[in-house]
């Protein structure tokens, strides 16, 4: 590694240095929210690319194999990455879901309890909509449906 190279440890997703509220600074200022949009977008377009990237893969590699084993195992390749593709159309939509609320200003807050969410934890996970008490009762909740 050159000498004027940094190693990027510390960066948060798609090299984008962590937010480092100022003191005194206000929750979800319009920094944050530039910070936080600019995040978002960077992981739909990545997203997006890797959607186009599979449906060419798809268009190349799609062939009419004769040998049925061979069909079969491209069959269950494109399954697999459709499969792949659809958990990443889910989140593109909850990516646009978190933009929107940045747009209507209530980014950052709890649905549940309508309480601060916190910058570390949309750090960690910049599409959520739940504080970290509201998701530990919600997953609480889930176990002892499931009888855990």
């Amino acid at each position: 590694m050159p000498s004027d190279t940094k190693p990027d440890r510390g960066l948060s997703p798609f090299g984008f240095q962590p937010y480092q509220a100022e003191e005194g600074e206000d929750y979800m200022s319009e920094k944050q929210e530039t910070h936080f949009r600019a995040i978002l977008m960077a992981w739909k377009t990545e997203l997006m690319e890797e959607v186009d990237r599979t449906v060419h893969h798809m268009q190349d590699e799609a062939a009419n194999f004769p040998d049925p084993n061979d069909r079969a195992s491209q069959e269950s390749e494109f399954s697999l990455e459709l499969r792949a593709r659809d958990r990443e159309r889910k989140l593109i939509n909850k990516i646009e879901s978190a933009l929107e609320r940045i747009e209507d200003g209530v980014y950052g807050v709890c649905e549940e309890c309508g309480e601060e969410i916190g910058v570390e934890r949309l750090r960690a996970r910049p599409v959520t909509t739940l504080c970290i008490q509201c998701k530990a009762d919600q997953e609480a909740e889930e176990r002892k449906q499931k009888g855990v």
